[in-house]
């Protein structure tokens, strides 16, 4: 403690505010590294959550006692905590992403509960769970889907139900088809619900992947590129991967056609019914002469002529009808028109007689044996105008440009990067005090030399200084004070009084690398000897 009074004693007024500042500034500077240090170091926990979804999750936090950061749409937890946070989190169902299942129908009670409202948590429970299913896959961010159906009009009769599904990717955008997976994937889990009355939407608004055509065509799209992938897989197979090059173009009907065709064959007769009707009538005819026996009741009537008459009539009706054949042909968009195939092979490559390397390419045979194959790859149909082009050319091959990524050491190690920052800038911060602040105060100097007697030589040593500051007067044109001749004992060097006898310039030189050597010791005693001065004046 009293070297340090003594060097503040020693110091003035400006040299004393830029140490002030220094230990201010170190005092900061440690402050805010230490608090850096003991920091712990945040991750990512969950991004893309709705608002909802966010506040569950804060609150759970919040309840375990966790410090958290919220960074726009993402939660930020320490590193150490995350993937047990993630455990326990989903153990309690969260994030729910605003979405509930079937959980909505325990809440119903068999007390107030009407059919209608058992039938609207039933829909909104189905579709939380297929929001559920659909958010499972990486590929996608949020869901929300909506089903349309046709019970809440009981005096509608035929009404399909519909569909539509809201996607937010999580990384790339939607495929066709992935969308369509979505679709054949809510129409199976919606009794009466077909494929095409599902409609899928992205985050742009885009509807994703066109409806497919009656008949289950696709559109000329997707049908090049399967044929493509077909052909590019059959010819690698002999040509090698690389090697082939496939361009399929495939013109389909844009135009719905329907034709109806009814043909009569009269020779074609065939009977359907046979109607059979007999008739039969019989009569009797008497003729005789009136007399008065005739008229009395007991008188004999004399007899006349008599005679009987019977008919029959049969009749037969057989009813034909005509041989009738109906055709309705329907033509719909998608089918395909016409067919245009370009396949592109390597060939091989051989040294010539002079060491040049040249191409050669796939014989003609092989390339009617590709062209077979590819042809039946297709489905080429001549008479529809299909073109299959077949060539064997020199494809070039090509570095590619920069460098393969790779994992580095540092990547595969599990340091963190702003931890080593801070626990190397508190090293330099250590050592920067350690060896100019707190070593020169800990350092004891050492203690001045004392004065020679005046009866042991002083006044042979005073004049000898004398002599020796008229000296580096002259020479150097400056006021030297005297110096005491034990700055050199001990070092192996002879007293000053003796360096002033040995000659002016040997003294001198000699003067200057005893300074030159014991420079802070000369400060000190010439230091003190200017105090003693003032102290005695």
């Amino acid at each position: 403690m009293q070297q340090i009074k003594a060097v503040w004693s020693r110091l003035d007024g400006r040299k004393r505010i830029t140490v002030v500042g220094a230990a201010l500034a170190v005092f900061l500077i440690l402050l805010v590294l230490s608090r850096l240090a003991t920091t712990p170091s945040m991750t990512l926990l969950f991004a893309g959550l709705e608002s909802g979804s966010a506040g569950d999750i804060v609150r759970a936090l919040d309840q375990r006692g966790v410090p958290y950061e919220v960074r726009g749409g993402s939660i930020y937890v320490p590193a150490a905590r995350r993937d047990e946070l993630r455990m326990t989190l989903a153990s309690e169902g969260l994030p729910a992403n605003g979405s509930k299942g079937y959980e909505l129908l325990d809440s119903l009670s068999g007390f107030g509960t009407t059919s209608q409202m058992f039938d609207a948590a039933y829909w909104r429970a189905k579709e939380g769970e297929l929001a559920r299913t659909i958010v499972a896959s990486p590929h996608i961010g949020q869901a929300r889907v909506h089903i349309a159906h046709g019970s809440a009009n009981p005096f509608q009769r035929g009404v399909e139900p519909t569909a539509s599904v809201y996607l937010v990717a999580a990384g790339a955008p939607v495929t066709p088809a992935q969308a369509k997976a979505v679709r054949f994937l809510v129409a199976s889990a919606v009794s009466g619900l077909s494929p095409e009355k599902v409609a899928v939407i992205d985050s742009a608004g885009t509807v994703i992947g066109a409806e497919e055509t009656a008949g289950g065509a696709g559109n000329a799209e997707d049908q090049a590129q399967r044929l493509r992938e077909r052909v590019l897989r059959l010819v690698e197979a002999r040509v090698g991967p690389g090697n082939a090059v496939v361009e399929v173009s495939v013109e389909t009907v844009t135009e719905t056609e329907s034709i109806r065709e009814r043909r009569i064959d009269p020779n074609g007769r065939v009977a359907i019914s046979t109607d059979v009707e007999e008739r039969s009538d019989s009569s009797r005819n008497q003729s005789s002469e009136v007399t008065v026996a005739s008229n009395l009741p007991d008188g004999d009537a004399a007899d006349g002529d008599r005679s009987d008459a019977t008919s029959s009539q049969t009749r037969e009706r057989v009813n034909y009808e005509v041989s009738e054949t109906e055709l309705e042909v329907v033509r719909v968009p998608g089918a395909i028109k016409r067919l245009t195939v370009a396949v592109l092979v390597n060939g091989t490559r051989s040294t010539d007689s002079s060491g040049a390397e040249v191409f050669v390419p796939l014989p003609q045979e092989e390339l009617d044996s590709l062209s077979e194959l590819v042809a039946s790859a297709v489905g080429f149909d001549a008479e529809r105008g299909d073109v299959i082009t077949l060539k064997s050319l020199d494809l070039p091959a090509f570095e590619p440009q920069g460098t393969l990524a790779k994992s580095s050491l540092w990547q595969k190690s599990s340091l963190d990067m702003m931890s080593l920052i801070q626990m190397a800038t508190l090293a330099i911060v250590a050592l920067f005090l350690g060896l100019f602040v707190i070593r020169p105060i800990l350092t004891n100097p050492k203690p001045l030399p004392a004065l020679p007697a005046a009866d042991q030589g002083g006044e042979a040593a005073a004049g000898g200084l004398r002599v020796l500051d008229g000296e580096i007067a002259a020479a150097e044109g400056e006021e030297v004070a005297a110096v005491p001749a034990e700055i050199g004992a001990g070092q192996g060097r002879p007293p000053v009084a003796a360096i002033s006898t040995a000659g002016t310039e040997q003294a001198v030189e000699r003067l200057r690398e005893l300074i030159g050597d014991k420079q802070e010791e000369t400060v000190e005693i010439l230091r003190s000897w200017l105090e003693e001065s003032e102290e005695e004046a």
